[in-house]
């Protein structure tokens, strides 16, 4: 025990001169795993194993060599917790605490949620404002974008959908030529952070710098219409919430129960905030279509 105890000591010294996360480097953790899958997962073991794993973590693709990391990440966990050190992350994540299949429970419910009020939002879309009305093409796209995507996407798609509103529909040529270059530059962002190298810190840097216009851009266009357009004021509010509650998603702490991280939190405030934009784009939707109406019938 004192052996492990002086290693974990040295590792935690040097965690902060290292990349990569301090868990899975851990010697006690790697002769945990390994002694874990030399004994269960070849063999008679692994069909014993296979035999007693619940149909629905097989579904999931959870494997013996899975179960492994899982069982050995918390004997990790409890040894850095009983020697007095921070909890480590493993594998770029936290240590959470494992329901049925799920290994992040409350950001799954969470995105599970966020889904469903999407869901109810674009019924609710679907059933008040007219497919004849000019924004509705765009607000649809949108909402099938908003849980089911990564952030960037949802983040440029914004960005898009706030083009086709200030510019796009008295310049549609304007619109397309942005989209592109959007679809540009999401391409090349994935395929860089997936085939080139993952840098947790350029992908930070990307998702703040398009933030910060997708903030500016619909702002400027609330205060310029605010009088004109009361509605453009749940608008306001929603964009400064979302500014506000992505500051969740720059904090780092272990999760609170193994179970409610940063994340999660930040996935759970953003339920109403998509129900109020919603409800802004139903509202300006059917205002546009209202002028359309009225532009027709005077020419």
């Amino acid at each position: 025990m004192a052996g492990r105890t002086a290693r974990l000591v040295l590792l935690a010294g040097a965690a902060a001169l290292a990349s990569g996360s301090q868990g899975d480097r851990e010697p006690v953790y790697r002769d945990c795993v390994h002694r874990c899958e030399e004994r269960n997962c070849s063999g008679g073991a692994l069909r014993h194993f296979r035999s007693r794993q619940p149909i629905y973590m097989s579904l999931a693709g959870w494997t013996c060599q899975d179960d492994c990391k899982y069982e050995c990440m918390w004997v990790t966990v409890g040894l850095y917790l009983k020697e007095g050190h921070k909890v480590p992350q493993f594998h770029g994540k936290w240590p959470f605490s494992r329901f049925l299949f799920f290994q992040e429970p409350a950001s799954a419910m969470a995105s599970f949620l966020n889904g469903l009020a999407s869901l109810v939002m674009l019924c609710r879309y679907h059933t008040s404002v007219p497919a004849s009305s000019p924004m509705y093409p765009t607000c649809v796209a949108f909402a099938w974008k908003m849980d089911y995507f990564c952030a960037s996407t949802v983040i440029l798609h914004s960005v898009y959908l706030c083009c086709v509103r200030t510019v796009g529909l008295q310049h549609p040529a304007v619109a397309s030529a942005f989209r592109a270059l959007l679809l540009l530059m999401l391409t090349a962002h994935v395929s860089y952070l997936s085939l080139v190298h993952f840098d947790y810190g350029y992908n930070l840097a990307a998702n703040v710098a398009i933030g910060l216009v997708n903030v500016v851009w619909w702002l400027a266009w609330c205060l310029r219409n605010q009088r004109r357009l009361p509605h453009v004021r749940k608008c306001m509010v929603v964009v400064l919430l979302l500014q506000g509650l992505s500051l969740l998603e720059l904090l780092d702490f272990p999760p609170f129960f193994w179970v409610l991280d940063a994340h999660a939190i930040w996935h759970i405030s953003t339920i109403p905030v998509h129900v109020l934009f919603f409800s802004f784009l139903e509202d300006d939707s059917l205002y546009l279509l209202k002028e359309s109406e009225a532009k027709f019938k005077l020419d």
